[in-house]
């Protein structure tokens, strides 16, 4: 099918590619005696998206994923766009994120992301200062790196993935996460997580640090009617990829609760026991997670232990005072006098 006969059956589509054809964002050309224009998109600015980022595919689960770190307030909220099952898009530099949503209408019209991609190019007069990439859920992938990026700006695409930036350091970053991303296993999140460290390492942004994010998406809607299995973001911190593992930890930490209370109901404390201990040590500030140790133990004959891991819990969140009296776990030992003192009488 034509780009031109995709418009055509799509009129909405045809409004968001001509907003990208003549609201480019591009700098135009200083004319003979006259002052040179500001650029609006200048590095200082927050709008340029100087960055580097990693897409990728796990071809075992069919999760798309997402790794970015910039010198940019926000990135994460501007720079990618997903939908389960159908690709994963990168935006940055001169970002224009209208290549998310028309990339994605494309591809599930039947293009290549190749094909999407160069048909998007071709009409956005604003190409030379923007980065694109995308892969699709068949693990096909599309890179564009214009030439007016900031230096250093450039990709590498293989199997399943493509990692790119600009105002990076240097080559080197784009291949440390190639390489990290290559020689790693496991969850998409973590790999992509680790893909973002060793690009640090390696340089990073040559500005510095500020913002971060990933997402990862899949095929299945789940019981909450999205597709997003890992969304997290931190928008402004001076050590945003740190910030953002503990996040992700956090996470994990609370998704290992989940299974908890079902192992308890078929009395398998043991297994119990070690998974809300896995929990803590993911994420030792979740406070949820002592609670549940506390809940393991008392049930387990370790009350000592479970006075101790509530002792936790209210330190790290005061507001446990509230909830622990109302929770009938802790029924057995309401009346202790260490649990009247810890909840305050």
């Amino acid at each position: 099918m034509s780009l031109t006969r995709a418009i055509a059956a799509r009129p909405g589509f045809w409004v968001s590619v001509f907003a990208l054809a003549v609201c480019p964002h591009s700098v135009n050309a200083q004319r003979a005696g006259e002052e040179a224009p500001v650029d609006p998109l200048s590095d200082y600015v927050g709008e340029y998206l100087a960055t580097y980022s990693i897409i990728a595919l796990d071809r075992a689960t069919g999760q798309l994923g997402m790794g970015v770190q910039s010198k940019a307030f926000g990135a994460g909220n501007r720079a990618m766009t997903a939908k389960g099952g159908v690709a994963m898009i990168a935006h940055q530099a001169s970002a224009n994120p209208m290549y998310g949503p028309m990339s994605i209408e494309l591809i599930e019209r039947g293009y290549s992301p190749e094909e999407a991609l160069n048909q998007l190019v071709r009409g956005d007069e604003g190409r030379d200062r923007r980065q694109n990439a995308i892969i699709d859920i068949k693990g096909r992938t599309a890179v564009w790196t214009g030439s007016s990026t900031s230096d250093w700006a450039g990709h590498h695409c293989d199997v399943d993935y493509c990692a790119q930036g600009n105002i990076l350091t240097g080559p080197e970053v784009v291949q440390a996460m190639a390489e990290s991303f290559e020689s790693s296993s496991g969850p998409l999140a973590e790999r992509l997580m680790d893909a973002l460290d060793a690009a640090q390492r390696a340089g990073g942004d040559a500005r510095g640090m500020q913002s971060g994010a990933i997402l990862v998406v899949e095929p299945r809607v789940r019981g909450a009617f999205h597709d997003r299995v890992v969304d997290i973001r931190v928008d402004d911190h001076k050590t945003p990829l740190v910030e953002l593992r503990r996040i992700l930890d956090l996470q994990r930490s609370g998704e290992m609760l989940r299974d908890i209370n079902p192992l308890i109901g078929r009395g398998e404390l043991a297994q119990a026991l070690d998974l809300a201990n896995g929990a803590v040590a993911r994420s030792p500030s979740n406070d949820n997670a002592h609670v549940a140790l506390a809940n393991v133990q008392l049930r387990t004959g370790d009350r000592d232990g479970a006075i101790a891991s509530l002792i936790t819990a209210v330190s790290l969140n005061p507001g446990r005072r509230m909830t622990l009296p109302r929770d009938g776990n802790f029924e057995v030992i309401r009346d202790d006098p260490e649990f009247l003192r810890l909840i305050g009488g």
